[in-house]
């Protein structure tokens, strides 16, 4: 089986576009360095709960739209190796000049599969 990161994050709306494409120059870089799948997915039917749902993980705002990700990668070394060469190669740096979303309210994790169909 593989090995998953997941990612879910505010994205303002007027800055979806530069949260595009900055997801399509780092998902060239993922894919690289060993990943075998990276999605991105904006908010469409995120009901809210009664606890807790997704908005209110990460702080949702009345102007942001929630993203739902993950990057799949053959096992969790391939994974670890990836993430430190991507996060030290000078192009992802240039595209996080200007991050177009809060990073710091992103929540993300590493998983390990056990059901895949």
């Amino acid at each position: 089986m593989t090995y998953v990161d997941g990612f879910v994050l505010p994205v303002p709306r007027d800055r979806m576009e530069e949260y595009r494409k900055l997801s399509e120059g780092a998902s060239v870089l993922f894919k690289e360095f060993g990943a075998i799948r990276h999605v991105e997915c904006w908010e469409e039917d995120v009901p809210d709960g009664k606890v807790t749902d997704f908005r209110r993980s990460v702080d949702l705002k009345p102007d942001e739209i929630l993203v739902f990700s993950w990057i799949e990668y053959p096992s969790k070394e391939v994974r670890d190796d990836a993430n430190q060469k991507v996060m030290s190669d000078p192009r992802m740096s240039e595209m996080f000049d200007e991050m177009p979303f809060d990073g710091r309210r992103m929540i993300y994790g590493g998983f390990v599969p056990f059901l895949d169909r």
